[in-house]
């Protein structure tokens, strides 16, 4: 073992340098400076090398974290870009986004030792941005091209991730998307801050570049029949994502200015790549001067508490109805958060929202959490008389998100959905129950993190290449 490595203990964990948090607040540059080449080395040095990777094993993709962080230690940087890029399509974008402090870094042997853990993410960012300023990043360029066609629907993670997959292995791929840029979440959900837009681009030009074609503003089941994919396309995988906003029954819930998490990214983000956005423009999703409510406790409301600020809003609260040890978000999040000045009322829910025609206040009661329920979390149970009332004139709900009606909108009654509403799949094949038709991502596992978009769309790329050289096999044979 290079004698660069187990330095955990003789050397701190160290991140790279964070603006500070008044300069940040007026802009949305992402808040991380990358490491140079020099403190990447050092920190990838503190890996213990394990004989027992944790941070591989709780690594969706099961990247072989070790070993990049051995030859980024050593210098050998192109070698760590492309043992990083053999089991992750984005490892930039992950390196960014993915909540390290659950995964990776927070099951990592010296972090559980009281070491501090090894900067895995920002070890990450540092290798593949070096990897594209040196040209380290191949074009994808197949060894055959394949008779055979599949047609994507859906341009996020899993879509783009299947899509590379399949084109390496030869053959046509069609990307069908209702946006007009593709990304998915990463360009309209995921705001600057945590991923600059160009990083998104870069990636789909290099799909582009392929052969690999985009059909934007496209939407299946109004400009284009499901149907017609089956018929077009040898295989058609689902990688839709799911969209439909979860909402809260709540009296005054139809107030004006009360609004949906989604719409309000949204309307930031495209604003930010320079589109009009009159619903910006007249201060309908702007939060410049206002005093803001943002209800829910995952990585999204910390998005749109952390949108506000930048927006120039007046104040910021975000309303949970659980405490910030049980919350589903990121505690880094929080953290960014309440250094920029969004301010949390843990176990609170809104109980009625106040007003005329317009939001003017969030009634909110305070939470106890009870027993534990089956799954082993303690359920949050009102204290009667205990309400009291926030000022707010612009309301986010940061809820969640459900799976569209995917029979109903593509005109598909057969296609087999869970009770949840999301499509229903062999985990073995990612298959559903229509031959030829796969799923993955969101749609199939429900709202989840980036990484396990790629994962499914790489395991379903694979298995579409093994059903169509089944077939064609079998062809072959009659």
């Amino acid at each position: 073992m290079s004698g660069k490595m187990l330095k955990f203990v003789e050397r701190a964990r160290r991140m790279p340098d964070k603006r500070e948090s008044q300069v940040r607040r007026a802009d949305f540059d992402e808040i991380f400076a990358e490491f140079d080449a020099e403190r990447a080395a050092a920190q990838a040095g503190r890996c213990s090398q394990c004989g027992i990777p944790y941070c591989q094993i709780h690594c969706p993709l099961q990247n072989n974290i070790p070993d990049w962080l051995m030859l980024t230690a050593q210098g050998r940087l192109e070698e760590a870009y492309a043992l990083s890029a053999q089991t992750n399509n984005m490892p930039e974008i992950c390196g960014r986004i993915c909540p390290q402090d659950r995964l990776c870094e927070g099951n990592c042997v010296i972090e559980q030792s009281g070491h501090g853990t090894v900067t895995i993410g920002s070890v990450e960012k540092f290798i593949t941005e070096t990897a594209w300023r040196e040209g380290w990043v191949p074009p994808i360029r197949p060894q055959r091209d394949l008779p055979q066609s599949v047609g994507i629907i859906g341009a996020g993670p899993a879509g783009l991730a299947a899509a590379e997959q399949l084109r390496l292995e030869g053959y046509t791929v069609h990307i069908y998307d209702r946006y007009d840029r593709a990304g998915g979440l990463l360009i309209y959900g995921i705001p600057n801050f945590k991923l600059e837009k160009p990083v998104v681009a870069r990636r789909v030009a290099r799909l582009e570049e392929a052969g690999i074609v985009f059909h934007q503003n496209c939407e299946v089941g109004r400009d284009i029949e499901f149907a017609e994919l089956r018929e077009r396309h040898h295989a058609v995988l689902i990688a839709t994502g799911v969209y439909t906003s979860r909402d809260l029954a709540a009296p005054g819930i139809g107030l004006g200015n009360i609004h949906q998490a989604l719409d309000y990214l949204t309307a930031s983000n495209r604003k930010g790549l320079g589109d009009a956005v009159p619903a910006f423009d007249d201060g309908t999703l702007n939060a410049q001067d206002r005093d803001v409510v943002v209800i829910g406790g995952g990585d999204t409301a910390m998005d749109c508490v952390r949108t506000a600020v930048r927006q120039g809003a007046k104040s910021v609260k975000c309303l949970y109805r659980r405490d910030r040890e049980n919350m589903p978000g990121s505690l880094r999040e929080v953290s960014h958060a309440e250094e920029e000045g969004g301010e949390f009322v843990w176990l609170s829910q809104p109980e009625a929202f106040l007003g005329d025609s317009a939001v003017t206040g969030v009634r909110a009661q305070r939470i106890h959490l009870g027993m534990p329920d089956a799954d082993g979390r303690q359920q949050p149970q009102p204290v009667d008389g205990s309400s009291d009332t926030i000022e707010a004139d612009l309301v986010i709900k940061a809820l969640g998100f459900d799976p569209e009606d995917l029979p109903n909108l593509f005109g598909v009654p057969d296609l087999p959905v869970t009770d949840w509403g999301t499509v229903s799949v062999s985990w073995r094949t990612m298959m559903t129950a229509l031959p030829g038709v796969f799923a993955a991502g969101d749609i199939v596992r429900g709202a989840s993190l980036v990484v396990w978009g790629i994962y499914d769309g790489r395991k379903a790329a694979e298995s579409i290449h093994s059903y169509i050289q089944s077939r064609v096999t079998a062809d072959v044979a009659d």
